[in-house]
């Protein structure tokens, strides 16, 4: 029954969404010209299947979503037991961390390291991106892996100690799995907007699937055409990303 319900709700929703979209499509004064999309995703040339600008876009953010994704979720642990350490400096260099981060904007970060820190340390634009990124969306993991971790009761640990577990063993056996049930979905949350957030790298003239978007419409002035396409393009990568994790968030909560 329950199952029957949402469907309906979601089918209503959609219907209206559709329907709006419908409707706005006629009432434009627009001269659609989707035909001239395809090539952008792909092409044949010479009986070859040869890939266009926007999923050469796409691969490139899919590059630096994925990398990012990675460093952050571990910047998000060690910032999380920093904050949670015994030992002060840990705490305070792990607290301005988080707090300098999370009150700046990531367009200005991504400035500052690209312009200020890599012509010193000599690294690229993709990897400048790739590092704003995983701080920016770092800092906020560390701060939902630091709550879930400290909503664990005391007891877990108490018991944990009481059975002679050591400390790491403690974390790795009993903590961090009712941490990942606590955390998972608001860490989803974090990890699309990692990908929305990617978009920004475009400024730093990296050829992500914003900037190729960019470059097709000053040249053809396919406007809606292409935005739409990009947005699409971005939805497919947040809806899978979150069936993932949805389908992993399942798997724990069956095992545990």
């Amino acid at each position: 029954m329950k199952v029957s319900v949402k469907f309906i709700k979601y089918g209503l929703i959609g219907g209206i969404l559709i329907f709006i979209l419908v409707k706005g499509y006629e009432n434009l004064d627009y001269n659609w010209q989707w035909y001239r999309v395809w090539p952008y995703f792909f092409s044949f040339e010479n009986g070859r299947l040869v890939k266009g600008l926007l999923v050469d876009g796409l691969i490139i953010t899919l590059k630096i979503s994925s990398i990012g994704l990675l460093l952050s979720m571990l910047i998000g642990f060690l910032s999380a037991f920093a904050r949670l350490s015994p030992f002060p400096m840990l705490r305070l260099v792990s607290w301005i961390y988080i707090e300098s981060i999370r009150n700046t904007p990531l367009l200005v970060q991504i400035f500052v390291i690209y312009f200020v820190i890599s012509p010193v340390l000599n690294i690229s634009a993709f990897f400048s991106a790739v590092i704003a990124l995983s701080l920016f969306e770092g800092a906020y993991s560390s701060e939902i892996i630091r709550s879930a971790i400290v909503n664990i009761p005391k007891g877990q640990f108490e018991a944990a100690k009481s059975i002679g577990l050591s400390t790491p063993v403690t974390y790795t056996k009993v903590i961090i799995p009712q941490m990942l049930r606590q955390a998972l979905p608001m860490l989803a949350g974090q990890s699309v907007s990692l990908i929305k957030d990617s978009a920004l790298v475009s400024t730093i003239s990296i050829y992500d699937l914003t900037m190729q978007g960019e470059r097709i419409v000053s040249e053809t002035f396919l406007t809606f055409e292409i935005w739409f396409s990009v947005a699409v393009c971005y939805l497919l990568l947040t809806a899978s990303l979150s069936f993932l994790i949805r389908k992993f968030e399942d798997k724990i909560k069956f095992v545990h």
